[in-house]
């Protein structure tokens, strides 16, 4: 067991490429910026947590969370785990990527109970991304998930409405039975267009709706809400419980996805979900912009609180696996490691390191 005090923390920057560009409304990403905290106790037991940054999504921009990250580990180090989570969390309104790679590397030091369930032959669900945008790659790409077991298939819009819906059309008529589609318009459209999509999209195998408008327009999320002909989520504009009850006082939300990063920790993460079912709603997991770390502490907690796909896939889209025993998507699905994963070489993604305490 480890001990409960702090020594040190190892702190890397690195810059994971991607295989494919990622496609968003507001620009395809290319690498992943990410920043890894390794937390070691007097014992030399240690802990991992990940901050990927993603800038339109968090307000945190990676040279800012490597700046703060800094700072935030030195009140750490020679603290207990109780009071260097504690310490932490004075940030997290400002940070909450930054303070959840911290917070989280503390759990894993801990033996957070969620991280330890999954001992061996523990699948879960994933939903898969179609990436192609003219209809001859659509119609291969959709059949590929479709054979590969995948159950629900995530669809990006947000650019033109018209050519989106037009688009969303013709996926729905290459969907094989049985397969669902989650279309997620990351805040790509005016109130306007967000009501004039959510109000003409055929309902036909659409699971739900995500987040077309901005996040902190509420406006354009209520008319949405009160128009739609489809499940409506909201994702970038819920950070917390006060977010979570706002949705539910509005009405007219089915769903609200959560991700470990806005959380700030494992336990808060739970709590949120909790809360989403509490207030009648369905609560949606998951990070596509996240590497290893982040999406199997997801997959950690959906095995216990999620009954639907999961969107912590991000670990799928680096060149390599951070993870020395790499977790393996077989029958979309993802297989978690029977023990705590620890990380392979990664030394050519470094930007920058940094050692506080005794490391």
């Amino acid at each position: 067991m480890p001990s409960d005090r702090i020594a040190g923390i190892r702190l890397e920057r690195l810059q994971l490429p991607l295989t494919i560009p990622y496609k968003l409304s507001f620009g395809p990403v290319t690498a992943f910026d990410t920043v890894i905290a390794e937390v070691i106790d007097t014992d030399g037991n240690t802990g991992l947590g990940e901050a990927t940054i993603l800038t339109g999504y968090t307000p945190e921009t990676i040279d800012g969370c490597w700046e703060s990250i800094r700072t935030i580990a030195r009140d750490l180090v020679g603290g207990s785990f109780e009071a260097a989570k504690a310490a932490a969390f004075k940030h997290h309104h400002d940070a909450p990527f930054t303070v959840t790679a911290l917070v989280t590397a503390v759990e894993m030091l801990e033996r957070h109970p969620v991280l330890m369930t999954p001992n061996g032959d523990v699948d879960v669900p994933l939903l898969a991304i179609l990436s192609a945008s003219d209809e001859d790659g659509i119609a291969k790409e959709v059949a590929a998930h479709a054979a590969a077991g995948y159950k629900t298939i995530k669809v990006k819009i947000g650019w033109n409405v018209d050519d989106d819906l037009k688009r969303t059309a013709f996926i729905q008529s290459c969907l094989p039975e049985g397969i669902s589609i989650r279309i997620d318009g990351n805040q790509g459209y005016s109130k306007e267009d967000g009501v004039k999509y959510a109000s003409s999209v055929d309902p036909a195998n659409v699971e739900l709706l995500e987040q077309p408008c901005h996040m902190d327009d509420w406006d354009a999320s209520k008319a949405i809400a009160e128009a739609t002909n489809v499940p409506f989520m909201l994702d970038e504009s819920i950070y917390g419980e006060r977010e979570i009850e706002r949705a539910a006082r509005m009405g007219g939300v089915s769903f609200i996805k959560l991700k470990l990063m806005k959380a700030g920790s494992i336990d808060n993460l739970m709590k949120q979900l909790q809360l989403i079912r509490d207030l009648g709603m369905k609560p949606v997991l998951g990070n596509g912009v996240a590497a290893d770390l982040g999406c199997w502490m997801e997959c950690c907690v959906a095995h216990q609180m999620i009954d639907n796909a999961g969107e912590m896939n991000g670990f799928l889209k680096p060149t390599q696996a951070l993870f020395r025993n790499p977790m393996r998507v077989t029958f979309g699905s993802v297989r978690l490691p029977a023990e705590l994963p620890a990380l392979a070489d990664h030394d050519r993604f470094i930007i920058d390191t940094a050692r506080i305490g005794e490391c």
